[in-house]
């Protein structure tokens, strides 16, 4: 595998920069890995461990290095899946197999749903479809309460409650908007608001990921294979109860990977999952038949 050769295309209302990690040509197809809002610094260590495999990361539009250049309203799953579409067709149509983490994974499950043709294979690790939730009214409630916090107060305090909310474990309290929170100072973020109000997250992404409605029919009708995948320490979370429903939407069993929500990381945003041992499992399902 080469050291990351970066591009870019443009897509409407934004230019998409990402990175190719070139292998001597074989059997195996490319491997895209994508996260939202996570940016493609966060798949180093997952990468290094596919050195036998072109492997291609990206920023998702209105994140890292990829600006929007259009409306700089919301980006939804299908606006993404979108970009997901034109960056697979730039890298010669695929199929490819996708690793999708936590919002990407919600983001390539749209792309699949819209265009099965380009993936061969999609793991799904995590996706926070807070729709598919027995108590989801009180979860998509509590996003909405996140979502005015930050509108409010700023990134400080909205953090605060997204971390309460995504490391609960259980359903979701209806109370949520009225419980104590910690100071955002106890989590090393900013007391102050900043004025800002185009965190990737909390501006750009939060709402529409966990609303969005899957076209399960057509996700079902796909000639794509899907795997759900979820965290051996995350049980009982919302992401991990999410991706539970999602694989029991498309009639399987999750997959149960090392580690917590963020298990491949290796401490590129501080937080250090397993990624040897998620890199195994990763490897072992991506080589499995349908």
């Amino acid at each position: 595998m080469t050291e990351p050769r970066t591009h870019a295309i443009e897509v409407p209302g934004a230019v998409i920069h990402y990175d190719v990690r070139e292998a001597e040509p074989g059997a195996a197809p490319t491997l895209l890995m994508i996260g939202s809002p996570m940016d493609a610094s966060g798949f180093t260590a997952l990468a290094e461990h596919f050195r036998d495999r072109t492997v291609v990361t990206y920023d998702p539009r209105g994140i890292g290095r990829s600006t929007r250049t259009g409306d700089a309203g919301e980006s939804t799953p299908d606006l993404h899946a979108d970009d997901l579409h034109r960056l697979i067709a730039a890298l010669g149509g695929g199929p490819v197999d996708v690793f999708a983490s936590s919002g990407g994974a919600v983001n390539a499950l749209a792309l699949v749903a819209r265009h099965p043709e380009q993936v061969r294979t999609l793991v799904a690790h995590e996706p926070p479809a807070a729709q598919e939730l027995p108590d989801r009214e009180q979860a998509l409630a509590a996003v909405d309460d996140i979502r005015r916090t930050y509108e409010r107060q700023g990134f400080g305090a909205a953090m605060v409650k997204f971390i309460a909310l995504t490391s609960l474990r259980g359903d979701v309290p209806g109370d949520f908007a009225d419980l104590p929170v910690q100071s955002p100072a106890d989590f090393g973020l900013p007391a102050e608001d900043d004025g800002s109000r185009d965190d990737p997250l909390f501006g750009q992404n939060l709402v529409t990921c966990t609303c969005y409605e899957h076209d399960f029919e057509g996700l079902r009708a796909a000639p794509t294979r899907i795997v759900v995948g979820v965290g051996a320490e995350s049980e009982g979370e919302l992401a991990h109860r999410a991706g539970v429903a999602v694989a029991g939407r498309l009639g399987a069993s999750p997959v149960t990977f090392p580690s917590h929500h963020g298990g491949f990381l290796g401490g590129e945003f501080g937080m250090k999952g397993d990624p040897d041992g998620f890199a195994v499992t990763l490897r072992q399902v991506l080589s499995e038949e349908g």
